[in-house]
């Protein structure tokens, strides 16, 4: 088959779009990229950890089984049925990250060391391309393990947590409109991202597939297993603490008798707790380790001492405030505010304002109107830290004069489609029946409307002398409209003096003018 040749504007298509894609790429944030990258290390330390307590809790049930395979058999089959479904979803996710870097870095990419992060286009085209996108198929996989692990769940509060954490419904916004789950995760994403998504999915896998174990082991009964098969675990709260925040942790013994409880020891001080739950505050930031051991007697009266070890982080308090229209605000206007902190839910959340008011409008939606103009606007985020109020962050936006309107005449089409003309040619029956001038802010992103106060045309006799009439409140006066009636095809006038009142109660003259052409 002849291979079509392509023409000159095809070739100068396809470098436009080279272009266009290489400007999307320039215009994520190094600091963005760097910032998934540290997201990803802290995911991936998480899952290990997670993993390494998983594979200690398998050895368990492996010795158990064979200590007494009748009393442990249906506890370890299910074991090992949340193990078989755990690594199938855990290790396509791991392939769907290796296929996305290599995409993006050649058959030698590293997962672990991405040299183009910044990449758009890896993501897209292994998730979603046409026929071979793998992003249904991973929606199927993450639906299909999420209703498999809930039904082995008991715990309401830890069923609850499981299906939010394996959640893959859209959430509700008007850019999400018309988006499938695999399109909202990975359309247009960075390979960076994309990987740190995937990590995070492995990372929910391992939480699920542990509380599933803990829940299992607790059903043995340990006075039938030998006791040099006992572990010693850590299970904290969180593992990344907001400094002034509280780390806490249950320690436990698996399947620890009832009968006896093992003494506790975190370094070398034994722990005053009949339940194994320990906690300290955290006044500094940085990566932490909580270890000790255990100790307890087995069935033939020896002491016997399992080690445990648990590393945490505490991080800095941190909010971030962002106006959602831009990265400003207007005076008088009703901007529309975004406010979240990492790790917070948002009813922990309050905010205040400088010059200005503040409505909440919904979880982390505000609307901020400020006063004055020049002035800055100072957004003060504080959180409810277990009890007590922690400041999170002031966040600092300049507060400016609403920008001038545009002048426009709204007339309705044959079709009757309403329209706004801002010069040019029209019909007379058109321009007549708009009945006046009307002023917005319609560029895309604002969409406010200003109040016209008066006007003034200016129409241009035989003589070639003006002839202006001024209008003191939006609609044409008689005069006008009888100079409007009297213009034949091809005759110019102007609409110009437009004084117009803003939601900011300002009142301007537009420096712009409307030109009408009698068509």
């Amino acid at each position: 088959m002849a291979k079509k040749k392509i023409t000159p504007r095809q070739k100068m298509i396809n470098l436009m779009y080279v272009v266009l894609m290489a400007m999307l790429a320039m215009n994520v944030s190094s600091d963005v990229l760097k910032g998934f990258s540290l997201v990803d290390e802290g995911l991936n330390r998480s899952k290990d950890n997670s993993n390494m307590q998983n594979e200690a809790i398998y050895a368990t049930l492996d010795a158990a089984m064979k200590q007494n395979p009748e009393k442990t058999r249906q506890w370890y089959d299910k074991a090992m049925q949340v193990k078989k479904l755990s690594d199938s979803l855990y290790n396509f996710a791991e392939d769907l990250k290796v296929k996305i870097v290599r995409k993006a870095d050649g058959d030698d990419g590293d997962v672990r060391n991405i040299d183009n992060r910044d990449n758009l286009e890896a993501a897209s085209h292994v998730m979603l391309a046409p026929g071979v996108g793998q992003g249904e198929k991973l929606k199927k996989s993450v639906d299909s393990y999420r209703e498999s692990i809930l039904k082995m769940v008991n715990d309401t509060a830890q069923r609850r947590i499981i299906s939010s954490n394996l959640s893959t419904e859209v959430p509700s916004s008007p850019s999400n409109i018309g988006k499938n789950w695999q399109e909202y995760m990975f359309e247009g994403t960075p390979v960076v991202a994309a990987v740190t998504l995937l990590t995070k999915l492995q990372t929910d896998v391992k939480h699920a597939e542990s509380q599933i174990l803990h829940q299992l082991i607790s059903n043995i009964d340990v006075k039938d297993v030998r006791v040099n098969q006992i572990s010693a675990f850590v299970i904290p709260s969180s593992k990344t603490v907001v400094r002034g925040g509280t780390f806490s942790a249950d320690i436990v013994m698996a399947a620890v008798d009832t009968t006896q409880r093992p003494d506790i020891y975190v370094g070398n001080t034994l722990l005053k707790s009949s339940n194994g739950h320990f906690e300290t505050v955290c006044n500094s930031t940085g990566d932490f380790t909580l270890s000790g051991y255990i100790t307890m007697l087995n069935g033939n009266g020896e002491k016997i001492r399992r080690n445990f070890s648990q590393a945490y982080t505490v991080v800095e308090p941190s909010a971030t405030v962002s106006a959602t229209l831009m990265n400003m605000l207007y005076a008088g206007f009703q901007n529309p505010i975004s406010v979240s902190v990492p790790g917070v839910p948002a009813n922990k959340i309050s905010v205040s304002m400088t010059n200005g008011t503040l409505t909440k409008k919904g979880d982390g939606k505000y609307i901020a109107v400020p006063s004055k103009v020049g002035a800055d606007a100072v957004f003060t985020v504080s959180a409810d830290n277990e009890g007590r109020q922690q400041q999170m962050g002031k966040f600092t936006f300049n507060v400016r004069k609403l920008p001038d309107p545009t002048g426009f005449m709204e007339v309705t089409d044959a079709n009757g489609n309403v329209d706004r003309f801002k010069g040019g040619r029209i019909s007379k029956k058109m321009l007549l029946s708009a009945g006046g001038v009307g002023a917005a802010i319609d560029d895309g992103l604002l969409n406010i409307n200003f109040k016209v106060v008066g006007f003034e045309t200016v129409f241009i006799d035989r003589m070639g002398n003006a002839m202006p009439e001024v209008s003191n409140s939006s609609s044409f006066t008689p005069n006008q409209i009888a100079r409007i009636r009297s213009l034949t095809k091809g005759k110019i006038f102007n609409i110009s003096r437009i004084r117009a009142i803003g939601p900011d109660g300002i009142q301007r003259t537009l420096p712009s003018s409307v030109e009408v052409i009698i068509n």
